[in-house]
């Protein structure tokens, strides 16, 4: 077939031999091969030139698609080693907690592999965008993205012991009506927080922000009930600056995905298999129930 092919864009038997550093006898033999065995006339030969025939112009485009997937699974074969540059993409907090660890260990385990982290708290069109691979929180739309489950992210209430000491602990949704709320609008756009069953609760907030380490800091210094996402909160939680309530009330928790195009790329199977593994390990182990 690559003799063939070859015969065939030369626009001669002995161009073709010169292309492929072979002996025009040699092209020859393979050219009549080819025609032996498909029992067919594929060239129209002169002195000095060849010409496809009909069946020749249907064999050559299918000779040129086998030898372009040949060549494709040869490339995979010899590129096992991670190389080039890998593009990640993740929630920028979420990010730092948990994938950058992900990114530190392929960083030393594969000297040819370059890496960029982008931590951005938008959904990126990865194709668009020349991105790899996204770490993404929520439920996912239909997309023809491979998309691989590594956990879950509860959406929490918290606020800190003094204010609690001061205004009551809230017992139920409906309760929130009497306390200060502070606004994560990242989160909660609108002035409705959702509950289990479907339930929502219209908090009129005092405070309003748009990031929820300055949620947290407010909600810290008792100014106020926030809602931001469990793994915002961690350090807060883990140090009794804040407490979550009306946790039985929390509505169901949002899948975290690891999400990537189809693709054999070893750049990208060494992500995936080093990220899935560790996410599902970390968010097991950091699960607030």
């Amino acid at each position: 077939m690559q003799a063939f092919v070859a015969t065939v864009d030369a626009g001669s038997l002995a161009g073709a031999a010169r292309r492929l550093g072979r002996s025009p006898a040699s092209i020859t033999r393979a050219v009549a091969l080819v025609e032996q065995r498909t029992r067919a006339q594929l060239l129209r030969r002169t002195t000095r030139s060849v010409t496809l025939t009909r069946a020749g112009e249907r064999f050559a485009a299918a000779c040129r698609a086998i030898l372009a997937a040949v060549a494709e699974a040869e490339r995979d074969l010899a590129d096992d080693v991670p190389r080039g540059t890998l593009v990640v993409t993740a929630p920028a907090l979420f990010g730092r907690r948990y994938v950058l660890p992900v990114i530190e260990r392929l960083h030393g385990a594969h000297g040819e592999l370059a890496i960029e982290l982008r931590l951005l708290d938008r959904i990126v069109n990865l194709i668009d965008e020349g991105v790899d691979a996204a770490v993404r929180i929520g439920h996912l739309p239909d997309s023809a993205l491979v998309a691989v489950r590594v956990g879950e992210i509860h959406r929490v209430v918290c606020a800190s012991p003094s204010y609690l000491a001061r205004h009551g602990t809230p017992r139920a949704p409906a309760d929130l009506r009497d306390h200060a709320c502070i606004a994560f609008t990242e989160l909660v756009p609108s002035p409705h927080w959702a509950f289990a069953g479907r339930r929502s609760v219209r908090v009129r907030p005092r405070l309003a922000v748009n990031s929820a380490d300055a949620a947290l800091a407010l909600a810290a210094a008792g100014h106020g009930i926030a809602r931001v996402l469990s793994y915002q909160a961690d350090d807060y939680f883990a140090d009794g600056r804040l407490i979550r309530v009306l946790v039985r009330h929390e509505p169901p928790p949002l899948p975290v995905h690891v999400v990537h195009p189809a693709s054999t790329a070893a750049k990208l199977r060494a992500f995936v298999d080093a990220a899935v593994p560790h996410l599902r390990q970390t968010m097991m182990r950091r699960s607030p129930r």
